[in-house]
């Protein structure tokens, strides 16, 4: 699989990415729940006012990371603002699904399963290249991943301590902690499932 012709022609095929009515609706929902301004969840999230009020307009190309810091801020699990209402049979063929590409590796996360009511976990299909290393900052509190290896090698966990896995290989690790994921082999792919308090 090429990855960079799939991240172009999904860039420009709104379908195979989260969609953004979908993040935009999200966006506002929950910034009206918590009863904060447009500049205090960007303050918050560490982005310009006028980038989240693109967002919250339906425009705008989100990254993973951009997605994340405003979860954060507005104390909501990341599939909060990606995943659309879904069927109560739900089935997510190869290559679809909400993906949201990182800006700074080549990494994309696929939400598989967001958290139902009354439970705490999100499931995703993560696909990355050799390159530059996926480091997130710190998720809510109480927040932990759980990673299992599909395919490929990859370095995984603590930014500053992580594991090499090999296919099959699991490790579960904080993610209110910084940490990373770093393909080492093309064709990495993994299930994780991040679970919240």
């Amino acid at each position: 699989m090429d990855f960079s012709t799939e991240r172009e022609a999904s860039m420009t095929e709104p379908q195979r990415g989260a969609p953004l009515d979908v993040i935009a609706h999200a966006l506002r929902r929950e910034r009206t729940r918590v009863g904060l301004s447009l500049s205090e969840v960007a303050k918050r999230a560490g982005i310009a006012k006028s980038t989240l009020s693109q967002l919250e307009s339906g425009a705008g190309n989100p990254s993973v990371e951009t997605l994340w810091a405003l979860s954060v801020a507005l104390d909501v699990p990341f599939s909060r603002l990606v995943d659309p209402p879904r069927p109560r049979v739900q089935v997510i063929r190869a290559g679809e699904g909400p993906a949201v590409y990182s800006e700074r590796a080549s990494y994309v996360a696929t939400l598989l399963a967001s958290c139902p009511p009354n439970a705490r976990r999100d499931l995703y299909l993560i696909t990355a290249e050799p390159g530059q290393a996926k480091t997130s900052e710190p998720h809510m509190p109480g927040v932990v991943e759980h990673v299992v290896l599909a395919a490929g090698r990859a370095l995984v966990g603590l930014a500053e301590d992580p594991v090499e896995l090999a296919p099959g290989d699991y490790v579960a690790y904080p993610g209110d902690l910084a940490h990373v994921f770093q393909a080492l082999e093309p064709g990495t792919a993994a299930v994780m499932i991040s679970e919240h308090v």
